[in-house]
């Protein structure tokens, strides 16, 4: 059964556990631990989604911002990973904050997260593959959207060099399980991608079938030695919020739309708890 938390909303403004009520328990997994669906035409609520600039106001007059209030870290380096057809720069503000709390956040180096997760695989592994030979300390992974998407990818291949995982807005077990506006992009996107290289169209890239290392880690069982958290929104208008919800994550549910929880300053308050949580043997 999953583990619901509502960020902001116990008496002290820290994260308050609350009781899978029956409605709470249909949103979650079956025994298998797959994600509930919601199935039929969703169009999403891009009207909500205007609410990001609000947001960012208010994270920037918020204490959270300046590491207060928010357990420190110790050194360990996060690997910051952006949405669907974002780059890092919309994680920047997210980056000086871990690294005012304590951290060493890491870029991904995608300018523009656009194509099949196996376009930058191998930059990731890459990333990973040298953080670990620094420290020889496993890494977290915070993915935004698409970004979790590869974050639990990279954390189901290399358990061995992952030691949290948390994902804000994104679909842990369904892809695409999105809003039609944000499908009809992917669409747009696959078909680009299968006119210059046929060999992706033969893959299944951005499709559930995707045979690429990332989608077959996409699709593998999540380790169990490897910490999970998945940050999501009921308002959220481009990810359905089921999609968001296993029983293998500690999921957190803040207030807020998709665009904006990267700079969302409950979703800054679930991230720090989340990397506060000791790592598997460590």
């Amino acid at each position: 059964m999953a583990l619901h938390i509502v960020a902001g909303q116990g008496p002290t403004g820290r994260h308050r556990p609350v009781r899978a009520t029956a409605r709470k328990r249909a949103a979650a997994a079956d025994t298998n631990g797959a994600a509930a669906k919601v199935d039929g035409f969703w169009l999403g609520h891009p009207l909500l989604e205007c609410r990001s600039s609000g947001e960012l106001a208010r994270l920037l007059t918020d204490p959270v911002l300046r590491g207060r209030g928010v357990p420190h870290g110790d050194g360990r380096s996060v690997l910051l990973l952006p949405g669907f057809l974002a780059s890092d720069a919309t994680l920047r503000l997210l980056a000086r904050f871990l690294g005012r709390i304590g951290y060493r956040p890491v870029a991904s180096g995608i300018r523009f997260n656009s194509g099949c997760g196996d376009s930058f695989d191998e930059r990731m592994v890459g990333v990973i593959d040298h953080e670990y030979s620094m420290g020889r300390r496993r890494l977290a992974i915070v993915g935004h959207s698409r970004g979790g998407h590869y974050a639990r990818s990279l954390a189901a291949r290399y358990p061995d060099r992952v030691s949290h995982v948390i994902t804000m807005g994104t679909g842990v077990e369904d892809p695409l399980d999105v809003s039609m506006l944000t499908k009809c992009g992917v669409v747009v996107v696959r078909s680009a991608l299968a006119g210059c290289d046929a060999a992706r169209s033969e893959r299944g890239c951005l499709t559930l079938r995707c045979s690429c290392a990332y989608g077959v880690g996409f699709a593998a069982p999540f380790p169990g030695d490897v910490k999970f958290t998945s940050i999501y929104s009921r308002n959220d208008g481009v990810v359905r919020w089921q999609s968001c919800v296993a029983d293998y994550a500690v999921c957190v549910e803040v207030r807020g739309s998709h665009f904006g929880l990267p700079f969302n300053r409950h979703a800054y308050r679930a991230v720090a708890q989340a990397l506060a949580v000791p790592a598997t043997d460590e």
